[in-house]
């Protein structure tokens, strides 16, 4: 079974999003930061990464960059969420490496379309 790592910080959204995986088939494990993520990226890595960009500690942009420059981890597609809507904070989003950025609130359709997409392109 394919599985997703979900790193949010709002128990809502993370609720949202594991429900929307779930019922694509989607296994779920949540982080809600940066280092818990990475510690889970590095004991079980996932084939999926959904992530907030606004997190405590670490920014998403930064373990964005961290895991696309890491050999280990550069090929799990990952999806940056967040809040931020400008078409600079998509561009930054995308130059750290995303395989897609997305506006909060999620669209549930757009949110399955892409991770659909994304582990269909994975291999």
């Amino acid at each position: 079974m394919r599985t997703a790592l979900i790193v949010e910080d709002s128990k809502t959204e993370l609720t949202m999003i594991g429900n929307c995986l779930e019922q694509i088939g989607l296994k779920i494990h949540t982080a809600k930061s940066g280092e818990e993520a990475l510690e889970k990226i590095n004991d079980y890595p996932p084939d999926l990464i959904v992530l907030d960009v606004v997190l405590p500690g670490r920014s998403g942009y930064e373990i964005c960059r961290n895991l696309k420059n890491e050999r280990q981890t550069s090929k799990i597609p990952i999806i940056l969420c967040s809040t931020k809507k400008t078409e600079m904070d998509k561009f930054w989003g995308m130059k750290q490496g995303a395989d897609a950025y997305l506006e909060k609130p999620l669209d549930r359709e757009e949110l399955i379309r892409t991770v659909k997409q994304l582990i269909d392109n994975s291999g």
